[in-house]
């Protein structure tokens, strides 16, 4: 193109460089040579995937301009929370119920993991919140590496819905702990209360 006394190279407008003008384009693709479609793709995921992953799937991007090779697409992986774990990178988490019995005397439970049922030993005396370590019982991390450890937390649930024996049963516990030293079956209670005590006779002037 020639502008006073500039001369401008830009590119062909009606063939957009390609060298080739359709003088009849195609009604589908309008002359371009390629189409747009939707397809259903499988995709394999590897164990190990997090959220944030991308998967490279090659040659189904988009189609090459001028002929040119198709791209690639990438497929990026959202986790979607479960029902009974919690994912912390390769780490995992989850809540395990116990009755109070269980928890004052011991017992043993069955607790889910990725790779079946395994068995869970209570010791005596567990309160709730405590954690137990089930080592290689989490998630493999998909660029390699050792297993994640499965992290399993009591939660003491309180019985519902007794009957009347069940609670004279309770009322007995309760007063037989009434009539010996309370610090040495709640100590955490007493503790709390004596804190308490505490702390309203330090604001007293």
């Amino acid at each position: 193109m020639q502008q006073g006394f500039f001369a401008v190279q830009q590119t062909c407008p009606t063939c957009h460089g390609s060298g080739q003008h359709i003088k009849v384009p195609c009604h589908k693709c309008n002359g371009e040579g390629r189409v747009r479609e939707t397809r259903t793709l499988s995709v394999k995921i590897p164990p190990g995937v997090d959220t944030g992953d991308r998967i490279r799937l090659n040659g189904e991007g988009e189609s090459g301009v001028n002929g040119g090779p198709p791209g690639d697409l990438y497929v990026q992986v959202a986790i979607k929370p479960h029902h009974i774990f919690q994912r912390d990178g390769k780490h995992l988490q989850c809540d395990v119920p116990i009755n109070f019995v269980d928890a004052a005397l011991g017992g043993e439970l069955e607790v889910p993991t990725l790779d079946g049922r395994v068995k869970l030993k209570i010791p005596p005396e567990t309160q709730t919140g405590r954690l137990f370590r089930l080592r290689g019982k989490g998630v493999k991390p998909v660029r390699g590496g050792m297993p994640g450890d499965l992290l399993c937390k009591v939660v003491v649930e309180t019985p519902v819905k007794l009957n009347d024996e069940q609670r004279d049963l309770l009322r007995q516990l309760q007063e037989s702990f009434d009539g010996s030293n309370s610090h040495n079956h709640s100590p955490k209670k007493t503790g709390f209360f004596d804190s308490v005590k505490s702390f309203f006779e330090d604001m007293k002037p």
